[in-house]
């Protein structure tokens, strides 16, 4: 099936099928039953992008069969929110007969939020001169008439911010509202009703916790912000700058005052947390008045590497949080000579793909 497209007679099909394979292939490390959360079965997705193609005095977005590499004309993107169909289709129609937009334009990104906000960078081979800056404003300037929008010129070396580069993301988390600022070309979660059902999952699981929690990957905040009140305080990690500008916003956007985010790499903290070195970004922290019981990873999708798998399982609860399966088998194989898996959850974060997110409670045998 071509990227974006939906299949909603199947829906259920797939995702029993994720269930099963999932469930098999953590079958050794003796698991509970999955608890599966199920997506929206259409306009799940909060990001998308395409590439532009150039017809005579045509324009469009396309994309690539994966299989073919022949490329497809996408006018409207199930999948997507609908303010990015809807964005998509007004974009095209103000600027395809706009030479100064439409000039070696290559691509756009989206990015929308669940609060109605979104974010349209138009990417380009070509430096952008005032004469495009002059037309993107009278570009926005109508959109915004019917959209809460931001827009953003990028070349080489260039990037143009007609106004800020990020939005604000509204969740709602088990009737709470958390907020979050979100900027463009960072990473977020792309499905966010099913973000949803992940912080209110982990929530649930460490609703009865003791001490401190540790995050490493925490990017702009998603996890701990939500799970702050479950715990005496958070400590945090994230190597991204971006993210962790935007989770010190959230900290205070949020009015919460027991998480630390440190700008460190994970393999950094469990070398400072070994004693191995001194970092001058850990001056005035005593990590040893963190009483830190419970550790949340959030890894790429290669996983951990073995120092890191080796400190956290120091701790007694370890939540991991994966977008690869495979590698987190993989990891389980270490963790599980001193931990049980106590909960297992599938998040059908991409529909319709093979991808999955999943997540692991880890115990302390």
């Amino acid at each position: 099936m071509l990227p974006g497209l939906v299949d909603v007679a199947n829906y259920d099909k797939q995702l029993s099928e994720k269930e099963s394979f999932l469930q098999n292939l953590l079958q050794p490390f003796n698991p509970p039953a999955v608890d599966c959360f199920r997506s929206d079965v259409k306009n799940y997705r909060l990001r998308a992008e395409f590439r532009v193609w150039h017809d005579d005095e045509d324009l469009y977005h396309i994309v690539f069969n994966s299989k073919t590499r022949e490329k497809v004309r996408v006018d409207q993107f199930p999948s997507a929110s609908i303010i990015i169909n809807d964005m998509m289709t007004a974009l095209i129609e103000q600027i395809k007969d706009k030479p100064a937009l439409r000039h070696k334009l290559f691509q756009v990104d989206y990015l929308s939020t669940l609060s109605g906000q979104i974010i349209v960078s138009m990417l380009y081979h070509r430096q952008l001169d005032e004469e495009w800056e002059a037309a993107a404003k009278e570009l926005k300037a109508h959109l915004a008439k019917s959209f809460d929008l931001q827009l953003i010129g990028r070349a080489r070396k260039q990037k143009i911010c007609l106004d800020h580069d990020y939005v604000i993301e509204k969740l709602n988390v088990n009737s709470q509202e958390l907020i979050f600022k979100q900027v463009e070309n960072s990473f977020t979660q792309p499905n966010g009703g099913i973000n949803q059902k992940m912080l209110e999952w982990a929530i649930d699981i460490t609703k009865d916790a003791t001490g401190d929690l540790l995050e490493l990957y925490c990017g702009n905040g998603n996890f701990s912000l939500a799970l702050a009140p479950n715990f005496d305080r958070v400590l945090a990690t994230e190597i991204a700058k971006p993210s962790v500008d935007s989770a010190q916003y959230n900290i205070a956007a949020n009015n919460i005052e027991n998480v630390t985010i440190l700008r460190m790499a994970a393999e950094d903290f469990t070398s400072a947390m070994r004693g191995d070195r001194e970092f001058r970004r850990l001056k005035g922290i005593d990590l040893t008045s963190f009483n830190c019981n419970t550790i949340l990873v959030d890894p790429p999708r290669a996983g951990l590497d073995i120092d890191t798998l080796k400190m956290i399982q120091d701790y007694d609860n370890i939540i991991y949080v994966s977008c690869n399966p495979e590698t987190l088998a993989d990891n389980l194989l270490t963790l599980c000579e001193t931990h049980n898996v106590s909960k297992l959850a599938l998040f059908d974060q991409f529909p319709y793909t093979h991808h999955m997110e999943t997540a692991v409670y880890l115990t302390l045998k």
